[in-house]
């Protein structure tokens, strides 16, 4: 009889998520999870379920981990505009561009076909989008913006632009698509003050 080996079951989780994250949901297998992980396929399917539900885990861990990070930089003290540029000018320019967003990468690969992942993928969005939100309405408020700026629809801007910075920021690096974007969006908001 064996015995049962014993792990980290967040670190398992962290290498899954990374995996996921690289490669894609169908391009990952079980033996690649079980390479990564370094733990047996038992113990994964014991603790995490099947690939899809380590899948959702994974998704779920990375925006955990990721939203309240950025929506907390979005609420911080002082002029709301600047924290909304750096933002901008943080995702057009990040390493992260390189292996895309992991949310993004989901609703690429998964959607509209896989429901739960489409759960995770809609929070992550009304998060940011709900953070935009309040501080276009605060710059609005503090005369950053025009008052006839709708801070709801300029937010919805800001996440789709996002989004593409993150998927662009996946293809030739150097090419100056992403960055020249965000100058581009940062400009247009700066007309409306």
């Amino acid at each position: 009889m064996g015995r049962n080996k014993e792990f980290d079951v967040a670190d398992a989780l962290d290498r899954a998520m990374r995996l996921f994250w690289q490669r894609g949901y169908a391009a990952t297998s079980m033996a690649d999870l079980v390479a990564a992980t370094g733990v047996a396929r038992a113990g994964l399917y014991a603790t995490f379920g099947g690939k899809h539900e380590l899948y959702l885990k994974a998704l779920d861990a990375y925006a955990t981990a990721r939203d309240p990070a950025v929506v907390a930089r979005l609420a911080g003290p002082g002029p709301a505009l600047p924290a909304v540029f750096a933002l901008i000018n943080d995702y057009a320019s990040a390493d992260e561009g390189r292996t895309g967003c992991f949310v993004v990468n989901s609703a690429i690969e998964r959607l509209p076909a896989d429901a739960a992942a489409a759960l995770t993928v809609e929070a992550s969005w009304s998060a940011l989008e709900a953070a935009l939100t309040s501080a276009f309405s605060r710059a609005r408020s503090a005369g950053e913006l025009r008052a006839s700026t709708d801070p709801a629809a300029l937010a919805r801007m800001v996440l789709v632009l996002l989004q593409g910075l993150r998927v662009v920021g996946k293809g030739r690096p150097g090419s100056g698509r992403a960055t020249d974007a965000a100058a581009q969006a940062i400009a247009l908001i700066t007309s409306l003050s």
